[in-house]
């Protein structure tokens, strides 16, 4: 245990922001699953709407700093190029 004022409310924020980052990597993971299983069915309009849905989660969540910009970007990239495939295949 911290015993200087300004550690322990380090630890109290600290524990707080780990809280919150978990519950929106987990919504975002989320998300991404539901894409996957429309991709999965060759649903491509049910795709169309989760690729957008995927896309916002994934700028909030670089916006958020849960994690980085480029990695939000690389994602999203893959799966746009993802969803193209299926929709010439179409």
């Amino acid at each position: 245990m911290p015993n200087i004022k300004s550690a322990e409310k380090r630890v109290r924020t600290t524990a707080k922001r780990s809280l919150r980052n978990a519950s929106l990597r987990s919504a975002l993971r989320t998300t991404l699953k539901k894409f996957e299983t429309s991709l999965a069915q060759n649903d491509v309009e049910h795709a169309r709407v989760a690729l957008g849905i995927a896309t916002r989660a994934l700028d909030k969540a670089a916006t958020k700093g849960v994690i980085h910009r480029n990695t939000a970007s690389r994602k999203k990239s893959r799966l746009t190029r993802r969803f193209n495939t299926l929709n010439v295949a179409k």
